[in-house]
């Protein structure tokens, strides 16, 4: 047991820690109750109590053989301890000058003998003393056994308190935890929610019930409410499908305001494992993104008419072309061509657009546009594409469609594609950054290596060096033609 510490012979500070342990709450605690039936024997005397003093009273949290909760602190025993380490013990009360004319002495119960052993806190507060208490006179003092029980059986009062007081300090502190977790949640803009592992919603944020006009807490009738009609069952799935697969979620869809309005928001929700089974729950948020959505949706509109008129634009080129090269036979080679060229583009071009022709946004797909005149008669691909599959980014389609369209044409005219049975494998391989291209041509004609590079090479290199910010190199085996490119992986993939 710590010593009773010299600062709180101040009143008010003892007091204070007092307060801390909200004692009353363990009035008749079976472990404190079971300690003074134990002093009681310990002493042979027919009454104990665990007795704590506040500023009028003393009250005892646990007793037996007394009726009595408490008595007023100015005729306590037990004050007269307060400040001790050592067991305060009274033989005779009749003759002691503090307390012979106390009324517990000269009335009932008619005290004589009493001991009282200090409890003391962590930090040195007296807070009240394990007692016994004797109506009969004792003809000798505690012996030193007794004095130890006591000391021993104040300790295990006092973890009970200590136990209490920690209690209490946690519940503070989760409570406080929790209010300035909801202050932090309700200033947010947007709405945060929580869910159980098997997505039941059990928390959303005052938020919510600004926004929705809904009140709290949440219930499933309020999905029917402020859920548009036409996603309702789409959302629910989605929802659904994410929970039993433990995955984030996120969906773009319309959530009715209090005012009536639809607005289009964006739900995002992580599931997350807590506590010591792993047990999951879900926390996620609500965003309002409708005026940026119809910003999006007005781009989209205006990026269609755009592409609309591009694609126009090359039909225009391309007819300009044919019309002069009728006029002009000996370039009729040249024109053909370019026309091929811009076709190309074209098919790149609806790639990549808006609402395209495909709606695959991808390397290989872009590939498969491009290599689609180039099939067998039964359909078959010659050009066999194999490799990693990877997203790519608008301003990477037009310089990657050239490049490929240009290796393809020449193959048609000079190489693999221009035999028969001849065929030509792609592969592509995404590893520490780069993108790794290998175009290789089998059972063409022989090849030979020209002596100054043409327009369509430095096309090519234009457009590797240039806008892929890449390198490449080209071989001429004995199978034919082999290009090898090299391009960071970074300029290809969409902007984030």
């Amino acid at each position: 047991m710590p010593s009773p510490a010299p600062e709180f012979a101040d009143e008010k500070a003892r007091l204070e820690v007092l307060s801390d342990f909200d004692s009353e709450a363990l009035e008749d605690d079976p472990e404190l109750q079971a300690i003074v039936q134990f002093a009681a024997k310990l002493c042979n005397v027919p009454a104990s109590m665990v007795s704590l003093i506040d500023d009028q009273r003393q009250y005892f949290l646990a007793r037996t053989g007394i009726e009595e909760r408490e008595t007023p602190r100015d005729i306590s025993f037990c004050t007269h301890a307060l400040g001790m380490s050592d067991v305060f013990e009274v033989e005779d009360a009749t003759k002691d000058p503090r307390f012979a004319d106390n009324p517990l002495v000269t009335g009932a119960p008619g005290v004589r003998y009493y001991a009282g052993q200090p409890l003391v806190s962590a930090e040195g507060a007296p807070l009240g003393t394990l007692c016994v208490v004797d109506v009969e006179l004792h003809a000798e003092p505690l012996n030193a056994f007794q004095r130890e029980g006591m000391a021993v059986l104040a300790q295990a009062a006092m973890r009970r308190l200590r136990a209490r007081r920690a209690s209490l300090l946690a519940s503070r502190e989760i409570a406080q935890s929790e209010q300035r977790f909801r202050a932090l949640a309700d200033s947010m803009p947007d709405i945060a929610f929580s869910a159980s592992c098997d997505g039941t919603f059990d928390y959303f944020n005052q938020r919510w019930q600004d926004f929705t006009g809904l009140p709290l807490p949440y219930t499933d009738e309020h999905g029917h409410q402020v859920l548009h009609p036409d996603e309702y069952d789409a959302v629910t799935a989605d929802w659904q499908a994410a929970v039993e697969a433990g995955k984030p979620y996120e969906r773009q869809h319309r959530l009715r305001r209090a005012d009536g309005e639809w607005r289009w928001v964006i739900v995002r929700a992580l599931p997350v494992k807590v506590g010591r089974d792993d047990e999951c729950r879900w926390f996620g948020t609500i965003t309002d993104i409708h005026d940026a959505h119809e910003i999006s949706e007005s781009r989209d509109m205006l990026a269609k008419e755009l592409s609309h008129r591009i694609k126009n634009i090359f039909a225009v080129i391309s007819g300009l072309i044919s019309l002069q090269a009728r006029k002009e036979p000996e370039h009729a080679d040249f024109a053909d061509r370019l026309t091929q060229t811009l076709q190309a583009l074209g098919r790149a071009h609806d790639f990549v657009r808006p609402s395209g022709a495909s709606a695959r946004e991808s390397l290989l797909g872009l590939l498969e546009v491009i290599f689609t005149p180039y099939r067998n008669g039964a359909g078959e691909p010659r050009v066999l594409v194999r490799g990693d599959e990877g997203a790519i980014s608008h301003k990477a389609a037009t310089p990657m469609a050239l490049i490929f369209h240009e290796l393809a044409t020449n193959s048609a005219k000079y190489g693999a594609l221009s035999a028969e049975g001849g065929h030509v494998t792609l592969d592509i391989d995404s590893s520490q950054g780069q993108l790794h291209l290998q175009w290789k041509e089998h059972g063409g004609p022989p090849v030979t290596q020209q002596g100054e590079a043409g327009f369509g090479s430095r096309m090519v290199d234009l457009a590797v060096t240039g806008q892929l910010q890449g390198s490449w190199e080209k071989r001429f085996e004995q199978d034919g033609l082999a290009v090898e490119l090299v391009i960071p992986a970074s300029v290809i993939a969409p902007e984030a």
